[in-house]
């Protein structure tokens, strides 16, 4: 988790991930900071992010974030 919100510091960090939890519903997240995510998760966590992960519920918080992360590295 630590790593994620590393990467998502990077991004943006004026935001506290921590506690943010619509970070698409309120356009935090533009569609480059998505594609910028996306990247660095694949590459940090070993994983391939489809497009049919690629919703609000997966992307809206960091915990959620994490936990499509953690599901994405059992498969």
């Amino acid at each position: 988790m630590e790593k994620l919100l590393e990467i998502l510091q990077d991004i943006d960090d004026s935001v506290d991930y921590e506690t943010e939890t619509k970070l698409i519903d309120n356009h935090i997240l533009d569609s480059f900071g998505i594609i910028t995510l996306v990247s660095e998760i694949e590459e940090n966590f070993d994983v391939e992010v489809d497009a049919a992960e690629m919703t609000p519920e997966n992307f809206n918080s960091a915990k959620s974030l994490w936990a499509m992360i953690q599901r994405l590295q059992e498969n």
